[in-house]
């Protein structure tokens, strides 16, 4: 299992037979998608230079955390329930066996992802209301999921994509790229909440929360397994989920309550 840590780790570092090109264009869609779903939420990264720690301690702070904390806690996940049921069992009961690795997956990642948001919150209290809150968490959000989707834009790469495959299966060949931008707005809206939550004193309930809907759009694989949902309807699942919990975080951003008219300010 170290080796399978260890490689998950690396391989968002080397792409053996990748030219520089394509990763610089893997690169720069990735960081285009995170722009385009951040700008909304206004974060003061000129003034607030800090916040680009935060983005960059996260991205690299949950994949550490997805190499050696998830895949070895969802490894002996599936050994525990393979003691108890045969792999029969397992796969007719995958829409419940399924649950706890994804849970595990949405308590590990959002947890990372919120660490750098508690770090800046201890150094910046005062300052830390509701609503700055939420824009340090979307930052955190924006590190990883840019992060997460270079990873994926390069494996895409690697796999022989061209414009070629555009022509010859259409839409279909763009669904990685359409997933990964969803995906980022999602990574942001969800570590928003968090942040967001930890400002307002209930940190560990919309922790919970942030991880359960993460599970979620994770549990769409889950569904795709069963056959209960196609690619494409997996891929409208993700988007229809990220565009619902980042209406619900830029509601909390924008809107101006009378006891919380301060906020707005200090944002």
């Amino acid at each position: 299992m170290l080796q399978q840590m260890a490689g998950f780790f690396t391989s968002a570092f080397s792409f053996p037979g990748l030219s520089w090109s394509l990763v610089l264009v893997a690169i720069a869609i990735g960081v285009v998608f995170g722009a385009i779903w951040l700008t909304p939420y206004w974060p003061p990264m000129t003034k607030k230079r800090g916040l680009w720690a935060v983005g960059i301690i996260s991205a690299f702070l949950t994949w550490t955390a997805i190499a050696f904390i998830q895949i070895p806690l969802q490894g002996w996940t599936g050994q525990a329930l393979g003691h108890f049921w045969g792999q029969f069992t397992l796969l007719r009961w995958l829409l419940l066996a399924g649950i706890p690795s994804i849970l595990l997956s949405g308590l590990v990642q959002e947890g990372a992802k919120l660490v750098p948001v508690v770090f800046y919150r201890w150094r910046n209290h005062r300052s830390f209301t509701p609503k700055f809150g939420l824009i340090v968490g979307a930052v955190s959000g924006a590190g990883f999921g840019v992060f997460e989707a270079v990873w994926v834009h390069n494996t895409i790469f690697a796999s022989g994509w061209t414009w070629g495959t555009v022509e010859t299966s259409g839409f279909l060949a763009l669904l990685g790229f359409w997933e990964r931008f969803f995906t980022i707005g999602f990574h942001i809206a969800a570590s928003a909440l968090a942040g967001y939550g930890l400002a307002k004193g209930l940190g560990w309930q919309f922790y919970l929360i942030a991880s359960f809907l993460h599970g979620a759009t994770n549990y769409s694989v889950i569904l795709l397994q069963k056959g209960l949902l196609t690619t494409l309807q997996v891929e409208i699942y993700i988007a229809v989920l990220a565009v619902a919990v980042t209406a619900t975080a830029l509601w909390l951003r924008w809107h101006k309550p009378e006891e919380i008219g301060q906020d707005s300010q200090q944002a």
